[in-house]
This record gives structure tokens, C-alpha cells and sequence, in this order.
């Protein structure tokens, strides 16, 4: 009896865990390897294009999260399909950034009531995570985790030397695609918890910190995902106890982490 009270007043916070979990392990992965590739600023983007899709979907009638999942994905495979051509170019993709945050606010001009549903959108809000995101939550981490699994030989050798990967036969806008791709899928995801204006925080911190502590990909990959766990669930934690915003306290923490990062000798 004492179980079943318990996860009823509580059930959100195990909810809540359990997303951040999913969440963080494919944020971690993921952002490792944008760091590695110098594509930050790409998936940056990618997230503002995600704001798009979701309210672009709800205009018609579907859920948000699907169409932050379907722009993502698209859009992500569209600019790894530049290739060189975006490599670098910030005005680029600062364009391409600006003109997704344009239609999201014309999408919402045309439908205001889910105007109230923006702050948690673009903020995020872990503990209201609904129990029947779950699954979906898992089943597209597992996917996305699994292709990073499959592609990470070719992905680390395009990363570290591009002009002999293309000499051996690698095809580095095909590594592109796939990646920027997986990367729309993992920023959809990161989404749910710290919402798309903070995304570069669950993204890129833990990635970043753990390559100042590192240069060896493995413990790297490792690094980035202690942290990113540390930070959720730090940041869920720090919510309840003081009643500040989980996404607050989530950033927050991965400030402090690169932080104590740099000092590093």
C-alpha cells in the first residue's frame, strides 16, 4: 500500500528520470561527435528548425513532438547533403535558423491556442513528461543509438582525417547526411526535457567538457554520458528541492561542469 501512494504522488518524478535517462545517453553520444566535427553551430540550427515542424504540425492537426522529429531528421540529412558547402558558412546557417523561428511564429499566428504550450516547447519540462512518451522516447533513442553504433568507424575516420577517409572510398557527404540526420532525431529528443532554445545545453556541455578532459574517444563517449546523467539528473533533483525550473537548474549545471573542465592543465 505504501508503494502504491508513494508512485502515485511521485510517479511523475520516476517519469521524469526515466526520459532524462533516455534523453541523456543519446544527447551524450550524439554531441560527442558534433563537438568532435565541429558542427555545434549546425545543431544549433537544427533545433530552431525543429520549432517549425512542431508547430507547423500542430497547425495541422498532429502532434508536436512528431513534427520536431520529422523536421529534424529531414532538415538534418538536407544539410549534411551540403557537405562542404556548409562547412563553416555561420551566415548560412544563422539564415536557416532565423527563417525556421519565422515560421513557427507565423504557424502560431494561425493557430494562437497552442500559444500557451510555447514556454514548455521552447523551455522544456521534464517533470511534465506524459508516462505514454515512454516508449516512443526509447524506441527512436534505440534506433538513433544503434545507426550512431553502425556508422561510428566510418564517422570517427571522416571526423579526424577527411582527405584520406575520401581517399580510401569513404563518402564523406554520405557520413554527413547520415549523421546531421541522427543528430535531428537526438535534438528532437533532447527537446523533451530542456526545450529547443536550450538544447546546445544538453547537446554540446557534457560533450565538450568531457573532450577538454580527454582526447581518447572511448573514455570520451563515457565522460559525456556521466556528465549528461549528472546534469538531468542533478537538475531534477535541484527542481524539487527548490522549486526552480528543471531546465534552469540543468543548465546550470552543465555550466559548472565545463567550467571545473577548464581548468584542466
Amino acid at each position: 500500500m505504501i508503494t502504491g501512494i508513494i508512485m502515485t504522488e511521485y510517479g511523475f518524478l520516476y517519469t521524469a528520470l526515466a526520459g532524462s535517462t533516455i534523453v541523456a545517453l543519446v544527447g551524450a553520444m550524439i554531441g560527442y561527435f558534433l563537438v568532435l566535427r565541429n558542427q555545434t553551430f549546425a545543431g544549433h540550427a537544427l533545433s530552431h528548425i525543429g520549432f517549425a515542424g512542431a508547430t507547423g504540425a500542430v497547425l495541422v492537426g498532429l502532434s508536436p513532438f512528431w513534427g520536431l522529429i520529422a523536421f529534424s531528421g529531414i532538415a538534418g540529412v538536407l544539410m549534411g547533403a551540403l557537405g562542404e558547402k556548409l562547412a563553416g558558412r555561420d551566415i548560412a546557417i544563422g539564415m536557416i535558423l532565423s527563417l525556421s523561428l519565422g515560421l513557427g511564429l507565423l504557424f502560431l499566428h494561425f493557430y494562437t491556442a497552442f500559444a500557451t504550450q510555447l514556454t514548455a516547447l521552447l523551455f522544456g519540462n521534464v517533470l511534465g513528461i506524459d508516462p505514454a512518451m515512454l516508449m516512443p522516447l526509447a524506441l527512436i533513442a534505440t534506433f538513433t543509438l544503434a545507426a550512431l553504433a553502425l556508422l561510428s568507424r566510418p564517422l570517427i575516420f571522416a571526423s579526424l582525417q577527411p582527405e584520406l577517409a575520401e581517399a580510401r572510398g569513404v563518402s564523406l557527404r554520405g557520413i554527413s547526411m547520415l549523421f546531421l540526420g541522427l543528430s535531428g532525431l537526438a535534438i528532437a529528443l533532447c527537446a523533451q526535457i530542456v526545450g529547443m532554445l536550450l538544447v546546445f545545453t544538453l547537446l554540446i556541455g557534457p560533450a565538450a567538457a568531457a573532450q577538454r578532459l580527454t582526447i581518447r574517444i572511448v573514455p570520451g563517449l563515457v565522460l559525456s554520458v556521466i556528465f549528461a546523467l549528472a546534469m538531468c539528473w542533478g537538475g531534477i533533483g535541484l527542481a524539487v528541492l527548490t522549486d526552480w525550473p528543471t531546465s534552469f537548474c540543468i543548465t546550470a549545471l552543465s555550466a559548472l561542469i565545463y567550467g571545473f573542465s577548464l581548468f584542466k592543465n
